[in-house]
């Protein structure tokens, strides 16, 4: 008899495995806090080890009329905007690694998974305003409280609850918060046709400067243009007061952005000055995976954010969130309530190096993208020689 799975986190990855279990003939309920499903935030990249997953799901045609397929990623000098490095992508890249390269933004991501998963009903339960404070295990189910309202028991449990989990604490005893890096995300959009034409591009452009690095490209089908400003230093700027580290989606204004930026980013200015309002992101990780004890605890599972997260220099956190949510089903298959365990274990043991390595990478790419004196000169003259090649990833997007 298929199992009862409970998913905590009604996100990209929480959707994901919602709509990938219940294809391989899962019983599943999501619980979403909020009071509704919606997604906020801007941009998101989708690399071709993401789209293939999305094609496996029935997903991917949904998903292209709502994406901008870029034709390539260039890397240009932050301080005045001169080319370093270009890597074709368009069907340069879905010949080379069996998907396409997408940029969306990530409510149309999430709506997209919403979709299938609303279309998959009676089999999907989908549950907003459903905060989880309690989570126990109980013989061969699993038990989530909510406020002492509301109740739910499954067969087992996958925390999709993001970077503060509760899940998680089930999973890993006594582990620390997350690590405040002092990076902060800088997001904007703007209607491509509003931007000057000098400004336009079909392109994912990168601007490597120093503690600091920019990111635009478009979505919404090429319609609009998401820029991010990735730097190191906390919103407003030095000495700035603290606010919630959990509150990723913070107002912000141009003005504390230059005033943190300097004049680090001359090159992109013109792009900066065009953007009409701004969000600022406090950037947080946990340390890469030391092995599946950290995503695994019996009938207890973590994916995504809740297991994993990462520094968005490597664009793959929603990524790994939904290729975590494809294995997961792929083990569990439609076995019963009694083997979820072994199944959820083996998807840990399976996906734990992968994810670690995501992890690192991410880490790793922050200090080559935002590096100074020396090793930034040395960057750029490697960019300048080997180009596409050190711009492509062939480990991720083969994986």
């Amino acid at each position: 008899m298929p199992a009862r799975i409970l998913i905590a986190g009604g996100g990209i990855g929480g959707l994901a495995a919602a709509v990938a279990l219940a294809r391989r003939g899962q019983g599943v309920e999501v619980l979403e806090q909020a009071a509704s499903f919606a997604e906020v935030g801007a941009g998101i990249q989708l690399g071709p080890n993401v789209t293939r997953r999305l094609k496996a799901l029935g997903l991917l045609e949904p998903a292209l009329r709502l994406a901008a397929r870029p034709t390539s990623v260039a890397a240009r000098d932050a301080q005045d905007g001169a080319l370093l490095a270009r890597m074709p992508l368009a069907d340069a890249i879905e010949r080379k690694y069996g998907g396409p390269y997408l940029c969306m933004h990530r409510a149309d991501l999430h709506s997209v998974l919403l979709h299938a998963a609303r279309d998959l009903a009676p089999q999907v339960e989908l549950n907003t305003a459903a905060p989880i404070n309690q989570v126990a295990a109980r013989g061969e189910t699993v038990c989530v409280g909510s406020g002492g309202q509301r109740a739910w028991e499954g067969d087992g449990l996958i925390g999709a609850d993001g970077l503060w989990s509760l899940v998680r604490s089930r999973v890993v005893e006594e582990a620390p918060p997350p690590r405040a890096t002092g990076h902060t995300a800088w997001r904007a959009l703007a209607r491509i046709d509003a931007l000057p034409a000098a400004l336009r591009s079909a392109d994912v452009q990168v601007w490597l400067g120093e503690r600091l690095h920019a990111v635009a490209y478009p979505v919404r089908g090429g319609a609009w243009m998401n820029l991010v400003i990735l730097a190191e230093v906390q919103p407003g700027g030095a000495g700035a007061k603290r606010q919630d580290p959990a509150d990723w989606d913070q107002q912000a204004d141009m003005a504390a952005l230059l005033a943190a930026i300097g004049n680090r980013c001359d090159g992109v200015f013109p792009l900066i000055e065009a953007m009409p309002q701004w969000r600022a992101w406090q950037l947080n990780d946990r340390p890469p995976l030391t092995g599946p004890q950290d995503m695994v605890r019996g009938r207890v599972a973590l994916l995504g954010d809740a297991a994993h997260p990462m520094l968005p220099y490597l664009a793959q956190g929603a990524g790994m969130a939904i290729e975590d949510a494809v294995a997961l089903a792929e083990r569990v298959g439609i076995c019963g309530g009694e083997d979820l365990p072994a199944a959820f274990s083996g998807c840990a043991a399976a996906r734990g190096q992968r994810n670690a390595r995501v992890q690192a990478r991410a880490r790793r790419n922050g200090e080559v993208f935002h590096a100074s004196g020396a090793r930034r000169v040395a960057r750029d003259a490697a960019l300048r020689v080997l180009g596409a090649h050190l711009l492509d990833n062939p480990w991720l997007y083969e994986g």
